[in-house]
């Protein structure tokens, strides 16, 4: 963690919290599925349905977080959702026995680790204005660190149970860390305009919904990237199993996913420097990368293409994450938070959508029309990105937008 130097102890505090959060998450999502069909004796199909109510659950918080950022104030709602979070994983051990409750604790759980994420998100776009697109990648790489050590200790953990309650202590002492971090940033440093500005009150929801240049046109496009992205799960990951692979070649991708977003950062640096140097370059840069992978699956459906493959999409998705909260954040003014929970909650609508479709591709003819499928959705999120950037392209066009 020697890149935490370059940061001033406030940034580096928060970052190693962020670190430790999500590794608990990541102890949990891995086993849900395994958990419902080995644990409680039922169906994928009703594994779908846990996942499916979970994620639902999770564009309800998004919008809702962004929502309530200005009429709530930051500590409460991050706090108080992280707090809430915390109470319903640890009720997931009691709601076990009850696969309707199972099913409502779940469908919590999305919610309420979703409404801190607008909320977090517009807490560093205010507070760290000055380097805030630096600091949303740090933040990604940070936690995509937590999540490969969550991977990797859930599967040594070997026990759901003890899985589910480290993610909700991780949880409860995430909030009990804002609690007294937002208390001492809030009283012993001193706030911009910016965060000066985000504590009054704005304009309606609905007013806000009628700028749409800032956030409609790179929702819908997140949203055919999430469904593209589908492919990993609903086509490569059976297809692996058909083709009688081992299992563990498909974690191996996932392994290197996570290796690259740390290591291929000097990479993604120069291709900011080279061809993408703002945030919606970056953002259509990142859907041509994905469709390069996707078409490198369509076209090189071998183990050596899809190691090919997760190599594109990872510097898609290194380019894609941390570009949408840092161009909202530069641009949407003291109404970033509501935009950031629309645009999630948006865009989120692809992974709940996407599975579905990819298996019904997949049950027709295998991995190549998930290929193309995903390959499709790309191409409509290359142009809906080439569409929110020209509608941007004027920087009058955009101070009209966040007034």
């Amino acid at each position: 963690m020697r890149f935490l130097q370059a940061y001033p102890k406030e940034i580096r505090v928060f970052l190693i919290a962020s670190l430790i959060n999500a590794t608990g998450s990541a102890l949990m999502w891995p086993l849900v599925t395994m958990y419902v069909f080995d644990e409680l004796g039922r169906s994928m199909k009703d594994a779908g349905i846990v996942l499916l109510v979970q994620s639902l659950g999770g564009i309800a918080g998004q919008l809702l977080g962004g929502s309530l950022y200005h009429k709530v104030g930051v500590q409460r709602l991050i706090v108080g959702a992280l707090a809430l979070n915390a109470l319903a994983l640890f009720s997931l051990p009691a709601a076990s026995g009850n696969w309707h409750l199972f099913i409502a604790a779940m469908g919590l759980v999305g919610l309420f680790n979703s409404l801190s994420l607008p909320a977090i998100q517009g807490f560093v776009g205010f507070r760290f204005a000055e380097r805030r697109g630096e600091l949303f990648n740090v933040i990604y790489v940070a936690n995509n660190i937590g999540v490969a050590l969550g991977t990797s200790l859930s599967g040594f953990l070997g026990n759901y149970m003890l899985s589910f309650i480290l993610n909700g202590v991780t949880s409860a002492v995430f909030a009990i860390f804002f609690l007294f971090y937002l208390r001492k940033v809030g009283t012993s440093a001193p706030q911009d305009q910016a965060a000066k500005k985000a504590t009054q009150p704005g304009p309606s929801g609905w007013r806000l919904m009628g700028n749409t240049r800032i956030y409609l046109y790179m929702s819908i496009a997140s949203m055919f990237l999430l469904i593209g992205n589908s492919i990993w799960n609903t086509g490569v990951s059976p297809y692996i199993i058909s083709e009688g692979w081992p299992k563990q070649t498909y974690g191996f991708l996932w392994t290197l996913n996570g290796i690259l977003i740390f290591a291929a950062q000097p990479v993604v640096s120069l291709i900011k420097r080279w061809f993408a140097a703002t945030a919606t370059s970056q953002m259509t840069a990142s859907a041509v990368f994905y469709l390069s992978g996707y078409a490198v699956i369509l076209l090189m459906p071998s183990y050596a293409g899809l190691f090919l493959a997760m190599l594109l999409a990872t510097l898609g998705e290194m380019l894609i994450s941390p570009a949408t909260p840092a161009f909202i954040s530069d641009h949407a003014g003291r109404s970033a938070p509501f935009y950031l929970g629309l645009s999630g909650g948006i865009g989120a609508v692809g992974r709940v959508i996407g599975p579905y479709l990819m298996g019904i591709q997949f049950d027709r003819g295998g991995l190549a029309p998930t290929g193309w499928l995903a390959c499709g959705m790309a191409v409509l999120s290359v142009g809906f990105f080439l569409i929110h950037a020209y509608v941007n392209r004027s920087p009058r066009a955009l101070e009209r937008s966040a007034a």
